[in-house]
């Protein structure tokens, strides 16, 4: 233990941020896993109502010496948007892994980043260039090819991962309106909170009861999350958000071997082709911004 604590001590900002986002990415994809299961025995709105309601309990405890303080909040209705864009993000994307393969529905969720781009511009007057615009347009193709449109295999529910990672770019955008404005552990709790108290509205019209063996697993399912939730926090804290945007395709390759291992779901050539052509779009536009970030500063 102490040698992995020099080790640690030893590292720099960059390379612990980088660690704790894989270590998120790791752990969502767990979390996505048990989702999966557990969506093939109770409604999807159920096991998001099982995620938030864990993280909920979580965030409390971890919390509870400074509730009080946390809870308070000059940007109420915009840390409710926040989360109830996080909220649409989950139940969409939990409820496509209950008709799809888990691996085609990461590999189209992975639009965010191209969705945020969209985004930044339209919502945050941020100036984007004929590069990003090319990289957004390559990204749409790929997940194009995965959802296949118009073709025998095309099913509507292969658009709910796109409408995951378009709430995802909305709670993204929120949060950056929050900037430094607000603590992180303040948005952390609300967001908890908020998606717990959404979704025990609509639990009682989908509910099933679970066994003990599933109350297991949506405990794990929201403590893993929680768990995640806290390594993002903090290796945003540490580690500029543009130098960890590429680790985030580790998101594929993770969720792609648990839905082997657990589901034996093997990507089909679309899926594989799709997925390519979106991080191959993902990593240009990051590629570009951060080129152009640093030639901007040489001169």
């Amino acid at each position: 233990m102490a040698a992995l604590n020099r080790y640690w001590s030893g590292l720099g900002p960059l390379a612990k941020g980088a660690l704790m986002f894989i270590l998120t990415i790791f752990l969502f994809s767990i979390m996505d896993s048990i989702a999966k299961s557990l969506s093939q025995r109770h409604h999807p709105l159920e096991v998001v109502w099982a995620r938030y309601t864990a993280q909920t309990v979580i965030a409390f405890l971890v919390l509870s010496p400074h509730l009080r303080r946390l809870l308070r909040t000059d940007h109420l209705m915009l840390q409710i948007v926040r989360s109830a864009f996080l909220f649409g993000a989950t139940m969409c994307f939990f409820t496509s892994l209950a008709f799809m393969e888990m691996a085609s529905a990461t590999a189209i969720f992975e639009i965010a980043p191209l969705f945020l781009t969209i985004a930044g511009y339209f919502v945050l007057k941020e100036k984007v260039g004929p590069r990003r615009w090319i990289g957004v347009f390559i990204g749409l193709i790929g997940a194009m090819i995965i959802i296949r449109p118009g073709s025998d295999v095309f099913t509507p529910v292969a658009l709910l991962p796109a409408l995951a990672a378009a709430c995802f770019s909305g709670y993204a955008i929120s949060t950056r309106f929050l900037g430094q404005e607000e603590s992180p552990w303040t948005s952390f709790l609300y967001t908890a909170l908020i998606g717990c108290i959404a979704s025990c509205f609509i639990v009682p019209f989908v509910w099933s009861t679970p066994s003990l063996v599933d109350v297991g697993r949506m405990s794990m399912m929201g403590v893993v999350g929680g768990i995640g939730h806290l390594f993002l926090i903090r290796a945003f804290t540490i580690t500029e958000a543009s130098y960890l945007a590429p680790f985030g395709y580790l998101t594929l390759l993770f969720n792609a071997f648990w839905a082997y291992m657990f589901f034996a779901e093997v990507p089909d050539r679309a899926t594989v082709i799709g997925g390519a052509v979106i991080v191959f779009a993902g990593v240009y536009v990051w590629y570009r911004e951060s080129f152009g970030a640093k030639k901007a500063v040489t001169t």
